[in-house]
């Protein structure tokens, strides 16, 4: 079962890793950012680089790249804080990277009934729950996430919904030091 696992995932990954070359000329972690960027405009250069795996060196040549390419631009506020945000052109590749993202996820579904795609929906869910309590990074596991198509109709995010229990863990942790 785990071959076929690693099979599965390396096959869908090498679809995924070529979807944004085919979208646009960006690099994977260019890519990532564009989409982390669409759902979180404004974040800083170090943080950016964090969510998509990037050194602080490498994400500023990222941003700089990103930049010339008129697909980001920094923006100066408070203090020293400078955020990275999300041209108009920087948002409508993030939205053909997200596209075509969907287009390749949608086919490798197109083979199974209703029945088995509820059911590959449950049982990803819990293997999202798992990778998390080993990553404990929701924002890097989501770095190529479509946030609008994650929860539809009122369903949860299993990723959201352990770093959200991992965080009031941590709050309850807290709080019980303090009182001992």
């Amino acid at each position: 079962m785990a071959n076929l696992l690693g099979a599965t995932a390396l096959a869908i990954t090498d679809d995924l890793l070529s979807a944004p070359a085919s979208a646009s000329r960006l690099s994977m972690s260019a890519a990532a950012a564009l989409i982390v960027l669409r759902a979180d405009p404004g974040v800083s250069v170090t943080e950016l680089g964090r969510r998509v795996g990037l050194t602080q060196s490498a994400a500023v040549r990222m941003v700089d790249g990103l930049e010339r390419d008129a697909l980001v631009e920094r923006r100066r506020t408070i203090g020293n804080w400078t955020g990275v945000h999300p041209t108009a052109k920087g948002r409508r590749t993030a939205g053909q990277l997200l596209t075509s993202r969907t287009s390749q996820l949608t086919g490798v579904l197109d083979g199974l009934g209703d029945t088995e795609i509820r059911h590959l929906g449950t049982l990803l869910a819990k293997l999202l729950d798992g990778l998390y309590q080993a990553s404990g990074s929701a924002d890097r596991m989501c770095r190529l996430c479509d946030r609008a198509a994650c929860t539809p109709d009122g369903v949860e995010c299993p990723v959201g919904a352990a770093d959200r229990a991992a965080a009031r863990a941590a709050a309850e942790d807290e709080a019980r030091t303090d009182r001992g």
